[in-house]
């Protein structure tokens, strides 16, 4: 059984009067331990694929399953916890807290763990900042870091929950080569090492090939040499 299995999917967005399609009738599966690239031009539907299959949007029509799991057969409640346990998420721009710590951002999923102290988190977000080779930054501010190492923390906040899927939408985007780099290998080390399924959103050729498999999107469907 496929990790992600995406069946026959359409997501149309609706602006007043007018219907937007995004994906029409899109079919994907992904093996656990896969590391693939979702590649296509801007508004190709790369974006809101990932999303759908983290459970942030849900599709108009079609299933997505997450071993086993109907997302789109979820409670809102329930699928925030689903998704906490089982997703992690790398941004382009980081999206880390300006007025907390490495440490302190790293935390911030585990808020959401019932029953988890805090020195547990503490524990857990270290050893996450360790994988990614920032625990001697733990008490650092983003504004302290440089971009590659900002990216690092926002890795470790995406696997403190050890999920098993990761979603990295650009992660390389806004970073330098050197930077780029380096977090192209510790994705590759986090699916080799740590055995996670990473899907990437990138238009970076390079940062494609370090994937397992290149998915295509064109106009919302996978083009001939993605599927």
């Amino acid at each position: 059984m496929a990790q992600i299995d995406v069946q026959n999917v359409r997501k149309v967005y609706r602006r007043d009067k007018f219907e937007v399609p995004v994906l029409d009738g899109l079919t994907l599966s992904v093996d656990e331990g896969e590391f693939i690239a979702l590649m296509g031009p801007s508004g190709s539907g790369k974006t809101t694929l990932l999303n759908l299959i983290g459970g942030i949007d849900q599709p108009t029509s079609g299933s997505i399953t997450i071993e086993g799991v109907n997302t789109a057969r979820l409670r809102p409640n329930d699928l925030s916890k689903w998704r906490s346990r089982n997703v992690g998420y790398i941004f382009q721009l980081y999206n880390l807290m300006p007025v907390l710590t490495a440490q302190q951002n790293v935390e911030l999923p585990l808020q959401l763990v019932k029953g988890m102290g805090g020195k547990e988190r503490k524990e857990r977000a270290k050893h996450a900042l360790d994988i990614v080779g920032l625990g001697q930054r733990a008490d650092h501010y983003p504004r302290q870091l440089s971009g590659g190492q900002e990216q690092r923390v926002a890795i470790a906040r995406a696997i403190v929950t050890d999920p098993k899927l990761i979603l990295a939408d650009e992660p390389t985007g806004d970073l330098d080569k050197n930077a780029a780099e380096e977090i192209l290998d510790l994705l590759g080390k986090l699916n080799s090492d740590f055995k996670k399924t990473i899907v990437m959103v990138t238009h970076d050729p390079h940062a494609a090939q370090k994937a397992h498999r290149m998915v295509h999107l064109e106009k919302g469907v996978l083009s001939a040499n993605g599927a």
